[in-house]
Order: C-alpha cells, then sequence, then structure tokens
C-alpha cells in the first residue's frame, strides 16, 4: 500500500515595513496566499503590515520570495523581517481589522489616476464615466486627505462619505481593485463639484473650459489645494493673473493635454517623457523648442515648467480645451497655496473670475513637485506631491528622534525616527507671518503622523532665521550646523556616504563661521565636521538684501577695488545713489563681506546688461544660463594661497567687462563665464586630491540647479577619475539642507 506524504505544517510572522498601507497591500498578500494555499491573517498596524502565514515550507518560501519580488507598484518595501511561530492552525486567510500597536509606518504620496481609472472615467457604459473622484488602491489621493495612521477611511477626509452598496461590496472584496482603496466613491456617495462665480446651466467642468476660452481666471480646487489657471496662449489673460496675483517675474507652470502636445513646445528626452508620465506627476522642467506660448509665462529662459493632467478633474478638462493652461499654485503671493473652499473664495476673491470648488476636504495642503533631468539623473528642485512624505532611508538606525528645522528659503523640516529620515514637503520661504505658522503647524502635524518626539533640534547658524528662532525656543538640546555642511552631508545621506569627501557647495547665501556670508565654499569633511579649503574672495555687498535684488549694486562691490576700470557701467547708476553706495563700502556701514557663487553670478548679469534688478533671487543666474552659447572658451583665473585657496572674482569680472565693451555677445561671455567657473572647481578638486589623496567629491547648493555647470563639471572630474556624487532624490538648494543638519547632528550624538 503506497501513503501519501503528510504536509508538514509550518507557521511564519512577517513585519513588513514601508509604504505598505493605502497601496493594495494586503489583497496583494491575500491573493498570493490563496495562490499557494496558505492560512493565515493580515492587518495593517501603525508599524506597516502584519502577516501570519501557515503552510508547507516551499509554499511559504514561495510566498516570501513573490511578496519581495513583484510587490504593488506604489508600495515601497524598506525592510521585512521573518521568524517563526507556532502553529495555530487557521482555517483559512483573512484579512482582519487594523491594530494599533504604537509604531509608525511611512505615508504613501498622492499620485496621479492609473490606467484602469483612466479608462473607466471614459467609458460610457461605466458607472463612474466621467466622475471626478475616481480612485482606486493603485491611485489618488493619500498624504493630502491623510489624518492618522493607521491610514484607514475612518482616519481620512473621506469619512463623512458613506458608502453606497456598490462601492461598500467593492471596498469589501479582497479580489476587487478598491479592496480597501480608502477614497473610493462614485456619483451616488461620494464628493462633487460646485461651480461658482457665473451661472452655470452646463456640467461644471465645461463651465470651466468655457471660462478658460472666455479669457478668464479659474481657481481649480485639485488634490493638494487650488491652483489658478488661465489659457496659455493668451496674453492677456497671463499678464492679467500676473497683475492679480502679484507674481512679477517668476516662470509659471503650463498643464498640457498629453506628451504629444508638450513636443510641439518642448524638447523631450526619453528620461524627461518618463517623469512626464510617472504617476508622481512632477512639473518637469524642460527646453524650449518650436510653438510659442503667451508672453509672460517663462520669459527669457530657455526652459519650460510642464506638467500632465493627474487629477480626473484635469483629464475632464483637458478634452474640452485644445490649448494647454497655466496652473499656478492658488495663493496671495509668498502664502501657503489655500486649500479649503471658504479660505479659498475669501483670498482669491480679487484674483479669479469664477472658482471649481468641490466638497473633499484637503487635509494637508501640498504643492506641485518641480523636477528635471540631467547629468544622467532626476534632480528635484521642489519636493512636494508625488514624492513627499515617502522618507529617505538611512545607512543605520539614528541615535535620537531628531528635528532639523531647515533654512530661511525653500525651507523644509526634517524628522528622523529609526532608519527614516522624514523630509517635510516644500514649506517656502519663511518670510511672513502665515508661512511660519504653517511651518510650525506641519511640524505638529508630522509629528503626529509618523510617532516622533524629538529629542534634539538642529538649526542653521543664522540667528535672523525664523527656523533658528524657533528652535531656539523649544526645550530641547540644541545643535548647531553651518549651511554649506548640511548642503554636503544631504548628498552624503543621499549616497550613504559616511567618510571624508571633498564638497563643493555653491549657492547664494549662508551664514559662515568666521561671521561672513559663504555661498563658494571647498569643504574636505564628514558627516560630523568640516575643515574650510578654499572659497572665492570676500567682496562688500552694499545693503546686503537690497543687494540681493539691485544686483547692480552686487557688481559694484564686486569692482570696488578697481572700480575705475568699469567707467562705462559705474556712470549707468544714479550719481547719488552711487555715492551712498561707495560711502557703505568704504565704511563697512549696512555692508556684509560675501563669499558667494550667487552672487558672482549676478554681478556678471548686471556687468553685461542682463538685468540690472531681479524680481526673484537667482533670476538673473537663469537668464545668464539661458542665453549661453556653445563655446569651450574660457577666462583666465588664479588660485591663490592665502587662508587655504582663494579665487578673486574681479580678475574674471575685468576679462568679462573687456568683452562686453568690444562688442562680444553676451551668449558668447555667458558660455566663457560658465566654462570657467567649471575649470577652476576642477583644479581646486584636484589641487585638493593631491595634498588630501581623497577621491570622492559632492556637489550640492543651489547653484547646481545650473544644468549647464552641474553636467560640465560631473563629466569633466569623472573623466579625471573622480567618484562625483550630486543630489537627486532632495533639492540641492535650501530644500535638503534639513535633511542635511538631522545626519550631522545624529553623526555628533554618536560621538
Amino acid at each position: 500500500m503506497v501513503r501519501g506524504r503528510v504536509p508538514q505544517i509550518q507557521a511564519r510572522q512577517i513585519n513588513i515595513f514601508g509604504i505598505v498601507q493605502g497601496v493594495g497591500f494586503r489583497p496583494f498578500v491575500f491573493n498570493i496566499a490563496q495562490k499557494y494555499n496558505l492560512k493565515g491573517i493580515v492587518y495593517n498596524n501603525s508599524s506597516g503590515l502584519y502577516i501570519e502565514v501557515e503552510g508547507e515550507e516551499k509554499d511559504i518560501e514561495a510566498f516570501i520570495r513573490e511578496i519581495k519580488e513583484n510587490p504593488p507598484s506604489l508600495s515601497v518595501i524598506d525592510e521585512i523581517q521573518v521568524g517563526e511561530i507556532e502553529v495555530k492552525e487557521y482555517k483559512d486567510f483573512k484579512i482582519v481589522e487594523s491594530k494599533e500597536d504604537g509604531g509608525f509606518v511611512p505615508v504613501s504620496p498622492d499620485m496621479g489616476v492609473c490606467e484602469d481609472c483612466l479608462r473607466e472615467l471614459k467609458d460610457p457604459k461605466d458607472r463612474r464615466y466621467r466622475y471626478p473622484f475616481i480612485n482606486c488602491t493603485n491611485c489618488g489621493p493619500r498624504f493630502s486627505i491623510i489624518e492618522d495612521i493607521p491610514y484607514d477611511r475612518a482616519k481620512t477626509s473621506m469619512k463623512v462619505f458613506p458608502m453606497c452598496e456598490k462601492c461598500s461590496r467593492e471596498y469589501h472584496d479582497p479580489h476587487d481593485r478598491r479592496f480597501h482603496a480608502q477614497p473610493v466613491a462614485c456619483f451616488d456617495c461620494g464628493p462633487s463639484l460646485s461651480f461658482v462665480g457665473e451661472e452655470c446651466f452646463d456640467d461644471e467642468i465645461k463651465c470651466v473650459a468655457k471660462a478658460l476660452k472666455e479669457g478668464k481666471i479659474v481657481a481649480i480646487k485639485g488634490i493638494g489645494g487650488f491652483h489658478l489657471a488661465v489659457n496659455a496662449l493668451d496674453d492677456e489673460a497671463v499678464a492679467t493673473l500676473r497683475r492679480r496675483k502679484k507674481r512679477y517675474g517668476k516662470p509659471f507652470a503650463v498643464m498640457m493635454r498629453d506628451v504629444e502636445e508638450v513636443k510641439k513646445y518642448c524638447i523631450v528626452s526619453p528620461e524627461e517623457e518618463k517623469l512626464l508620465l510617472s504617476q508622481r506627476r512632477p512639473i518637469v522642467l524642460l527646453k524650449k523648442k518650436g510653438e510659442k506660448l503667451a508672453k509672460g509665462i517663462a520669459d527669457d529662459l530657455d526652459t519650460l515648467g510642464v506638467m500632465l493632467p493627474y487629477a480626473p478633474i484635469h483629464y475632464l478638462l483637458m478634452e474640452e480645451i485644445d490649448f494647454p493652461i497655466v496652473m499656478t499654485s492658488g495663493n496671495v503671493s509668498e502664502e501657503p497655496i489655500c486649500k479649503d473652499n471658504e479660505e479659498a473664495l475669501e483670498k482669491l476673491k480679487d484674483i479669479a473670475d469664477v472658482f471649481l470648488l468641490n466638497n473633499r476636504d484637503i487635509v494637508n495642503r501640498i504643492d506641485d513637485s518641480v523636477t528635471s533631468f540631467n547629468a544622467g539623473a532626476e534632480r528635484i528642485i521642489r519636493r512636494a506631491r508625488g514624492y513627499a512624505p515617502q522618507p529617505i532611508l538611512l545607512k543605520k538606525e539614528v541615535k535620537a528622534s531628531i528635528l532639523a528645522v531647515g533654512g530661511f528659503y525653500k525651507n523644509t523640516f526634517c524628522m528622523t525616527k529609526g532608519h527614516y529620515a522624514f523630509i517635510s514637503h516644500h514649506i517656502g520661504d519663511l518670510d511672513n507671518e502665515k508661512a511660519f505658522n504653517y511651518y510650525i503647524e506641519q511640524i505638529e502635524r508630522y509629528k503626529k503622523l509618523f510617532r516622533v518626539d524629538p529629542e534634539v533640534v538642529a538649526h542653521d547658524m543664522h540667528k535672523g532665521y525664523l527656523s533658528t528662532q524657533y528652535a531656539k525656543s523649544l526645550d530641547l538640546p540644541k545643535i548647531e550646523v553651518q549651511h554649506h555642511h548640511a548642503h554636503i552631508a544631504s548628498c552624503m545621506a543621499e549616497h550613504n556616504l559616511d567618510e571624508k569627501v571633498i564638497g563643493i557647495a555653491y549657492d547664494g547665501t549662508g551664514y559662515g563661521t568666521d561671521g561672513n556670508v559663504w555661498g563658494a565654499e571647498v569643504l574636505v569633511c564628514d558627516l560630523k565636521s568640516f575643515e574650510r579649503i578654499a572659497h572665492l574672495k570676500y567682496k562688500p555687498l552694499p545693503g546686503n538684501e537690497l543687494a540681493i535684488k539691485k544686483i547692480y549694486r552686487t557688481a559694484l562691490g564686486f569692482i570696488f577695488d578697481n572700480i575705475s576700470f568699469y567707467k562705462n557701467f559705474v556712470e549707468e547708476v544714479d550719481s547719488r545713489e552711487l555715492d551712498i553706495i561707495l560711502k557703505q563700502i568704504d565704511r563697512k556701514i549696512n555692508t556684509a563681506y560675501v563669499s558667494s557663487m550667487g552672487r558672482f553670478f549676478d554681478a556678471v548679469a548686471a556687468l553685461i546688461g542682463v538685468r540690472k534688478e531681479v524680481l526673484f533671487e537667482g533670476q538673473a543666474a537663469m537668464e545668464l544660463e539661458s542665453l549661453m552659447a556653445e563655446s569651450e572658451e574660457y577666462y583666465e583665473y588664479e588660485i591663490l594661497k592665502e587662508d587655504g585657496y582663494v579665487i578673486d572674482p574681479e580678475l574674471i569680472l575685468r576679462q568679462i567687462y573687456e568683452d562686453y565693451m568690444k562688442g562680444f555677445e553676451k551668449s558668447y561671455i555667458s558660455a566663457k563665464f560658465h566654462n570657467t567657473v567649471v575649470n577652476f572647481t576642477y583644479d581646486l578638486a584636484n589641487l585638493i586630491r593631491k595634498e588630501t589623496g581623497i577621491n570622492k567629491v559632492v556637489l550640492s547648493g543651489g547653484s547646481f540647479q545650473n544644468r549647464y555647470l552641474l553636467k560640465k563639471l560631473i563629466e569633466k572630474l569623472s573623466l579625471s577619475g573622480f567618484e562625483v556624487y550630486s543630489n537627486s532624490k532632495v533639492p540641492c538648494n535650501d530644500g535638503g539642507i534639513s535633511l542635511g543638519q538631522a545626519v550631522i547632528a545624529n553623526k555628533i550624538l554618536e560621538g
């Protein structure tokens, strides 16, 4: 008699950490368990996902392997812990209620509409045909609607919309795409649109399209807040938007119907197309070409910020119009983006002509992300919707939970816990009370959401920053971090570097250890400390903040030692103001001394007549880059050995001014200047490598948003055998320094 094999039943408990809630992980686990005939349970807890599974060893191993190799598309697995447990003789496999365990779990960012939902949105036979809030487990709002974890409907702004019978059936069916999709809804039970500002006798989307065609400004409530939209081909409408919003100079982003439309206006590489089409749906900076948009969108720049539709209302709207639209943040200039209906109706009433509202509350306001592709990698410029609050995974667990408060411009903050660094979404410049209050509110929100109770606070050295003042007000141990060291550390954390590197930090402003303003710094550093090895020679900045706006003042400071050489330029300045400026410099009244790459770019732009004043920081540098011709030529420079290596910008400015006075094209001068910066930076790195033997170079700071500078420097250094690292996952600008502050503070705590 032949006996059948008796199965050897084993049991495992599995903890999965990462972005595993609200992304379809439980039904995915349920279906794999059924595939391998396994019994047990799965549920969300406030640490992640918990599984108990029973079956034959080979089936359990196949089950775990499939989880690791083929997880749901929106999930991010940071760690899987597997342990043996006693067999409990489960009769089947079940998804059970979420449980609180005092832990924490990363929250999924908001994601663009998936292909399945898009197909239903456009299908006249589907019950969600043209439903403006269609979503499923694989797409839709997440961070913008969550109040607390675990991520369940009762802890989101969807709790006020009881599901109809059909939606409930989908929500509770593990085989359905909408199983436990918390924002699931339909026309019968979910959120709805309303059109305000004038009579609408049609579908609300059609009324918005009509208003846009008439040149009106429309405030549209989206996923993370309101947008202000106008026809991007209408000069007058764009000019009206700028005037009413008081947004002068800064380029507008544009939404286009599809990639084919984008290619009419921009050059799109395969990598850039991938970014445009990704579910994160960022604004992507692209090189302009071909057809022109309205005047006033991105004048004097060779790039355009473009995004594709990502919310259902965007797709519905773009079907009704045959032109791209400006989509800019719905806020009064420099204030946080509006998120609530009443708030928008009050604050935007003097800007928008009509409003497209809805009754799904936004819990966490969040701007659109801005990114680009350069030098072989994505380069995030503003990290927000689609990216935040996904954490950066650190090399090892932090010594203590740290709150790093960030800087002043482009502020983000960062909180650490375990292996995670939770960098906030883009907060913005902390230059007014409303922005500062929003900043504090979001710190409290992140503490609650990610169960962080900070034990230490890290802050910038600049005592005037509101973020520093906030840190000082906390009853916590404090760690002061130098601005440019934080820039380099942000990149090191991204790439898991923990040794000495040559750190090149180029930006506009950062408080130095000597009390001067730094911004063109070459450091030898690790995560704990740094030594300043090279910088630009200090130059006076007459009027301080005023000179950052009136950049002819910056130029006068940079040429002061040899001012008679620049006769024609000096004569263009009002004589009375010139007299005041020269006295300021001579007597050192309200005049900081700067070693700044950003100010160096401003001085060049002013000297050759690109512009004399800027409407936003970085404008002159962006325009100088945009007009650049192709050339390999460069200006002479000297690397002086003083207190470390020093480069005097005035020697370079003299040659630039000579070329300008001889009538050379600004595009040619710009190219030579850019190449000069690349070459002297390269030479400095080589000198330091010879002295120290360090071969790893880290590039960070806002000046590396300059595509040419970053690309050429990476190429040149790499060809010389350097290992070169630069920011990709977090911004190289001040939006990244909170991460740097956090990892430096942690290293100091380690001792």
